[in-house]
């Protein structure tokens, strides 16, 4: 299923908005382009933008003073490179790490308070209507433009994406992460599709009547790209619009036989569902993904939200269900120096770790020591190797380091064999034996002991009786020397 669905759509795009950027960056042409736009899109009428809720939003010029009350909204936004015309957003807007940063709102709140903040823009879903009409209302009474959107399915998200580009004036560059998003899940579906030995999926939606994934909802079809069989295929809706279908504990149990994986979503949607509780739930121990302790629990903001992330979710149901296809190294099993950036991507992906995401909406503002996920001065949230670095260090697996009050994960840095023998003693489970080699050059290592250990377990080979602790380390030895763990 690609985003990029015709030709004749992408080109009556690619022409308007290349003619309008060709001709001024000026307001009216902006406003030209619009209305250029109008002719090859359902959601531009009469140069202006209809949102989900049926408003027309004119757009002169790129909003500039956006509050964005609804986590997805936000993230898009900065994947548009747009984050800097954000000023605030509700408090689960914590993604990227900088915009949880930005002044917080909320929409069951009095809407002075985002009236004295002086918006150009306020960006809600249709929920917000219903829950807070008198909020909405305030807001327009007031002069504040406001648009609500909401994809209700997949096949919706390319066009919401172009909607939030035309309002920030970045439609090239929602193109760019569409072509791009389009590819990334063409890559997993590629990965999985030879495999015979499919997995079935039982997906928990809800613990509450266990619900599960209805049919064609987001996490329906991240189970099929990602090469499994969802057990509760084809279920309508528990009403129009929902994510979610009737299942039941009665059902899970007479297809005990059958489940392969249990996999589970955690967040706002189904606080309950974790490892532990699934495991002592009655009669779920006659579960065959239950028996074989093959149950999985996946943060739903990437596989439920309509975010450019949805794709780590798919990957990651597929490392879970395919560890040995989705996390093979072996295209790193060379002689090339490992920098920290390959360290990262191969420490993760042998010790198969889900990719780490903060579970909390107040993650940011709990005092803890060590480094905040996301937090980076020299990586990207965007980076192709952002999950591997976060989740290695987030999980104390590769050091890095801290000047004036900033972190700093030094990608292109070598990896020495002082830093991998501490890492593989982390990761492994090494015991003191009676060995004790001499090492000529133990007082040069950062890690006395550890470097001990591991030699006298032969997982280092000494150099005529030297560690070596400060030669840099090919991503061969990095991969060699996890295998003993």
């Amino acid at each position: 299923m690609k985003f990029l669905k015709t030709a004749s759509f992408i080109l009556a795009l690619t022409l308007s908005f290349t003619a309008c950027q060709n001709e001024n960056n000026s307001a009216g042409a902006e406003a030209s382009n619009l209305n250029a736009e109008s002719e090859g899109t359902s959601f531009v009428v009469d140069g202006a933008i209809v949102d989900d809720e049926g408003r027309s939003v004119s757009v002169e010029k790129p909003f500039e003073r956006i509050i964005s009350l609804y986590s997805a909204h936000t993230e898009n936004l900065y994947y548009l490179g747009a984050g800097d015309k954000i000023i605030g957003g509700h408090k689960t807007c914590v993604y990227p790490a900088e915009a949880a940063s930005k002044a917080s709102f909320d929409y069951n709140g009095d809407p002075e308070y985002i009236i004295a903040a002086d918006p150009d823009l306020v960006i809600i879903r249709p929920f917000i209507s219903k829950k807070a009409p008198e909020l909405v209302k305030a807001l327009e009474t007031a002069g504040i433009q406001v648009a609500s959107f909401y994809p209700e399915s997949y096949d919706e998200f390319p066009d919401y994406i172009r909607r939030l580009s035309l309002l920030v004036g970045k439609e090239e560059e929602a193109e760019k992460q569409l072509a791009k998003f389009d590819s990334q899940i063409e890559s997993i579906k590629e990965a999985v599709k030879d495999i015979e030995d499919k997995q079935t999926v039982f997906f928990e939606s809800t613990e509450t009547n266990l619900r599960t994934a209805a049919k064609d909802s987001m996490p329906d079809i991240a189970i099929r790209y990602a090469g499994g069989i969802n057990i509760a295929e084809g279920l309508e809706p528990v009403s129009p619009g929902s994510s979610i279908a009737s299942f039941g504990v009665e059902r899970v149990l007479e297809n005990a036989d059958n489940i392969d994986v249990y996999v589970s979503q955690r967040g706002a949607m189904n606080a309950g569902g974790s490892v532990k509780a699934i495991t002592e739930r009655p009669g779920f121990d006659s579960i065959k993904a239950v028996a074989d302790n093959r149950i999985f629990v996946i943060n739903e903001k990437i596989i439920s939200s309509p975010t450019f992330r949805y794709y780590k979710g798919v990957k990651e149901i597929a490392r879970y269900l395919y560890p040995e296809k989705m996390d093979d190294v072996s295209q790193l099993y060379n002689d090339e120096p490992a920098t920290n950036e390959s360290f990262a991507e191969i420490v993760v992906k042998m010790s198969h770790a889900p990719i780490y995401i903060p579970s909390s909406s107040k993650y940011y503002q709990e005092e803890k020591s060590g480094h905040y996920f996301g937090k980076f001065e020299d990586v990207s949230f965007k980076d192709d190797s952002f999950d591997f670095i976060e989740t290695a260090v987030c999980r104390g697996l590769i050091p890095y380091e801290t000047k004036d009050g900033k972190d700093y994960f030094n990608p292109e840095r070598n990896v020495s064999r002082d830093v991998l023998a501490k890492t593989v003693f982390l990761m492994g489970n090494f015991k003191n034996n009676d060995k004790n080699i001499p090492i000529e050059d133990i007082k040069l290592c950062e890690n006395e002991k550890i470097v001990s250990v591991l030699v006298d377990n032969g997982v280092f080979a000494l150099n005529e009786g030297r560690f070596e602790p400060q030669r840099t380390v090919t991503n061969k030895e990095i991969i060699d020397a996890l295998k003993n763990i």
